[in-house]
């Protein structure tokens, strides 16, 4: 199987999963509506405007998966697997509106609990229909965490983390309903959705904090360059050195470069077969990379980095 279509079919498994993510969200979205109707409850509702935001984030990411596997043109030549990134950004853009949309909500019922409609019952019923939603989203997190892991899926994996902490949240409004209800203090309600917002807030920004270091060209983790420096280091034989490693994610691919040192009276044929040979040993380890072997002759050796003896 070429590195091509293995590509297209991570890209086709990708889109699947993300109008999956489109159907779970709108599905969870409409029983948390309905849990708000049904209990009147402000945390309730806030919960519900989040999901609001999973549709909106689910459909983004839906666009960049489908951006990101348009293949390499003149004006892109590096392809166009950034998007992803973007697609995460905009992610947390919307989870910012949308606490501050909650916060509009809740604060004034904080202030003025009194205010709060006796009606509204806080029905265990209603609770049970969130708690319904909230499982539903706990499954579909952890089946987006482990794909969007398989798949190298920034876009996947910010959905996954994002729908997870939406779990986080609603465990803690039903938890905040139900002690509402059970001690009469009405100024719980707000008071919890003023705390989801919070959550909100953060989940939103650990989000765009990863997506801006791969927009920004952030190295590999420590761990993968260590990989890679073996996989260089064990299958490098005929090579003199090799420094000047640098790394980079854009999506799913991992752009990698260095410069190789052979001797001066090496030909083409040969130091060909080595880049080649590195180039398959670092793929086994990092799948999805475009490596890129600057050969340089003897004198050119900077006597660090990479040594192959």
């Amino acid at each position: 199987m070429t590195a091509s279509s293995t590509s297209l079919q991570t890209s086709s498994r990708a889109s699947r999963l993300a109008l999956g993510s489109i159907l779970v969200a709108v599905v969870v979205l409409s029983l948390k509506y309905v849990a708000y109707l049904m209990t009147g409850s402000v945390a309730l509702y806030s919960d519900a405007l989040e999901s609001i935001i999973n549709v909106a984030a689910a459909v983004a990411a839906l666009i960049a998966l489908r951006v990101a596997a348009r293949p390499a043109d003149a004006n892109h030549p590096y392809g166009h697997t950034k998007a992803e990134y973007f697609s995460a950004v905009a992610e947390g853009v919307l989870i910012v509106l949308a606490a501050a949309a909650i916060v509009r909500e809740a604060l004034p019922a904080l202030l003025n609990p009194a205010t709060l409609p006796e009606q509204a019952g806080l029905g265990l019923a209603g609770l049970g229909v969130n708690l319904g939603a909230g499982l539903l989203n706990a499954v579909w997190a952890s089946v987006l965490l482990r794909q969007g892991r398989a798949l190298r899926s920034p876009a996947l994996l910010a959905d996954g983390r994002h729908i997870f902490s939406d779990v986080v949240t609603s465990v803690g409004v039903l938890l905040g309903v139900l002690a509402a209800r059970l001690t009469g203090q009405a100024w719980l309600d707000p008071l919890l959705a003023i705390l989801v917002a919070l959550n909100i807030l953060w989940s939103g920004w650990l989000l765009v904090r990863e997506s801006v270091g791969g927009l920004m060209d952030a190295a590999v983790e420590p761990d993968t360059e260590a990989k890679i420096r073996q996989a260089m280091s064990l299958h490098g034989q005929g090579a003199l050195e090799m420094h000047d490693l640098r790394t980079r994610h854009a999506g799913s691919v991992t752009f990698i470069e260095f410069h190789m040192v052979v001797p001066g009276d090496m030909t083409v044929q040969e130091a060909h077969s080595i880049c080649d040979r590195l180039e398959d040993a670092i793929r086994a380890e990092t799948p999805q990379s475009s490596i890129s072997i600057h050969v340089e002759p003897q004198e050119k050796a900077k006597h660090h980095g990479v040594l192959v003896l």
